[in-house]
């Protein structure tokens, strides 16, 4: 399969000569079309700045990220705004919708930017939620609707342009347990039904379960990598937990 991200030593330095920090340590990783990989680690380790770097939010001190052939660190301007609207798709933990948009609208806003034909956002915004299982709820505000249904409408509006890639981060960090398992399994049917490639950063040892792959980053580096084969979730969970036993700490606090 071809690579839909590919990262090439990058590093990440903050400060200057007399206070530097290196957050991000020379990682290099490839993640393929249609993957969903997890990103773990304890705070400080450098896992934000990386998923901050690939966003495009911020920019590597060396290195460079390619994705879909097309390497971002040398993008600027408008170009960089044009990929970043066109070619990533974003699902934050605080959700980010806006409030005086209903759920249809806010799953629409990303087309109307581009100036789809309003035939055709109806098209796809009806099958994105019913493959999501939220048409029931396209006609409310935010308010009106629960956290797991707002989650599951940032990811609708996420998908909907058909992005290269997807960018979680800590998708599952306002919900309840309940919410958060229905995400996840949103989150699959992304993955499965629609070849979405996914990549996550999250703290929780059950979200990072349903992904296929874990990269777990130390001091700015890639500390191990976990595969799930043919491991069912269950024994995958377990193995994540070893993992972080590893990495040190208290588990509630591996963020």
């Amino acid at each position: 399969m071809s690579n839909v991200l590919e990262i090439k030593n990058i590093e990440k330095y903050y400060g200057n000569k007399s206070n530097l920090t290196k957050a991000i340590n020379n990682i290099s990783f490839n993640v393929e079309k249609g993957e969903f990989v997890g990103i773990m680690g304890a705070s400080g380790s450098g896992k934000t700045t990386l998923l901050n770097c690939i966003s495009t939010i911020d920019r590597v001190t060396a290195g460079n990220i390619i994705i879909d052939g097309k390497d971002i660190t040398r993008l600027k301007g408008k170009h960089l705004n044009k990929f970043r609207r066109e070619e990533l798709g974003f699902i934050f933990q605080d959700f980010n919708l806006l409030d005086t948009l209903t759920a249809y609208e806010n799953i629409a806003i990303a087309l109307t930017i581009q100036k789809v034909d309003h035939k055709e956002i109806d098209k796809k915004v009806k099958e994105i939620a019913e493959k999501l299982d939220i048409t029931d709820i396209l006609k409310k505000y935010p308010y009106q609707i629960s956290g797991g249904q707002k989650q599951r409408v940032a990811s609708a509006r996420a998908i909907i342009t058909n992005p290269k890639l997807i960018l979680a981060d800590e998708p599952t960090g306002a919900l309840d347990s309940k919410s958060a398992r229905q995400l996840l399994e949103t989150f699959e049917t992304l993955n499965k039904s629609l070849n979405a490639t996914i990549l996550m950063v999250t703290h929780d040892s059950f979200s990072a379960s349903y992904a296929h792959r874990i990269l777990f980053i130390k001091d700015g580096k890639i500390f191990n990598e976990l595969v799930k084969g043919e491991d069912t979730r269950k024994e995958f969970f377990e193995k994540i937990i070893e993992v972080q036993t590893l990495l040190g700490g208290d588990l509630n606090d591996v963020i």
